[in-house]
């Protein structure tokens, strides 16, 4: 396998790991602000508290990794996605920060607040949505190089319909993804009233995801049709996605076996992700950049790999550490521990 492939790979296994927890991370702030405005606060809320105390500092590590080696491999992406992610892209560090900082104030403040509730919610879907920005870019059309300068076409990507079906499927897969693993959570701590209401929410979200989905193929099929008939040519991993969805839902809606149903839902994105990236080769940029014409020297690119593989076998044991000690600890995720 080429060198360019193995570094893409590397960095897509970063990206689909952010993907998975920063969902988790980003429903559950949501579905905690929606407890507090129906008046249910007092069924899930601490359930979404003992998740989110322990992790919600490290579910950025997996996007700076990403973030850092993309532009590390593929020097050339700094320069057009610069540009064109100033705005979408500072918007969401904002977000974040703000998200971070609103959290910490409703956690550990002196007193609680509606307002950091509110904040620490709504910015769990507006950052999925303004970061789902970078996918829609790579489809080309949004970009243009004028006299040697990247001109970015902020019209035509407010106006194009594929963009907003991305953000939609955003925003609705993260409050699938979240639902899941929280409803599994609960069933772990044996808390059958968030149970039977965070169960409710999975399924709920389950359909829009699967709509959504679609519409983003239609989108996709007249923004780029060359990456559309791709996409045909690797259509079982969204056959396969798709038989993880209906296995997973089928679980959760028969009250079965919550978190082989949440591992349905990791596969069901997993083949999914996967099935896009692989189908978007050999472009990083439609029409400017591939893995082949943007990458770095030979020898940076060994090492890159290196360290990146290395952090990822580091990091993937230190979140399966932190969930043994404190998410998955019989007496913590009933309650009866503090963190």
């Amino acid at each position: 396998m080429d060198i360019q492939l193995v570094g893409i790979t590397v960095l897509w296994v970063f990206l689909y790991g952010y993907l998975i927890t920063a969902s988790i991370d980003f429903g559950a702030g949501f579905f905690a602000y929606y407890g507090e405005l129906t008046g249910r606060e007092h069924i899930i809320n601490k359930i979404i508290s003992r998740y989110l105390s322990p992790v919600w500092e490290v579910t950025n590590v997996f996007f700076v990794f990403f973030f850092v080696g993309l532009v590390g491999f593929f020097p050339d992406t700094a320069y057009y996605y610069g540009t064109a992610l100033l705005v979408p892209g500072s918007i969401a560090i904002i977000l974040i920060a703000i998200r971070g900082s609103f959290y910490a104030f409703g956690n550990y403040g002196a007193k609680k607040s509606r307002v950091y509730t509110f904040l620490y919610g709504v910015t769990g879907l507006l950052i999925p949505a303004s970061l789902s920005t970078a996918l829609t870019l790579s489809e080309g059309g949004f970009i243009e190089e004028v006299n040697g300068e990247v001109v970015f076409l902020a019209g035509e990507l407010f106006s194009s319909f594929y963009s907003w079906s991305v953000v939609l499927l955003a925003i609705v897969s993260v409050l699938f993804i979240s639902a899941a693993f929280l409803t599994y959570y609960a069933s772990r701590a044996n808390d059958d009233p968030a149970l039977e209401l965070l169960r409710k929410y999975a399924l709920f979200w389950s359909a829009p995801t699967i709509l959504s989905s679609i519409l983003v193929f239609v989108a996709l099929q007249q923004h780029n049709p060359t990456h559309f008939e791709r996409t045909l040519d690797y259509a079982w991993f969204f056959i396969a996605s798709l038989l993880c969805f209906l296995i997973a839902t089928y679980l959760i809606f028969n009250k079965k076996r919550y978190g082989t149903a949440f591992l349905f839902v990791m596969l069901q994105f997993f083949f999914a992700f996967f099935g896009y990236g692989i189908s978007h080769l050999p472009w990083i940029l439609y029409d400017y950049i591939t893995i082949y014409s943007g990458y770095t020297n030979e020898t940076t690119g060994v090492y890159l790999v290196i360290a990146f593989i290395a952090g990822l076998c580091l990091l993937v044991p230190s979140l399966i550490l932190l969930m043994r000690l404190f998410l998955f600890d019989a007496e913590y995720v009933k309650g009866n521990k503090s963190q």
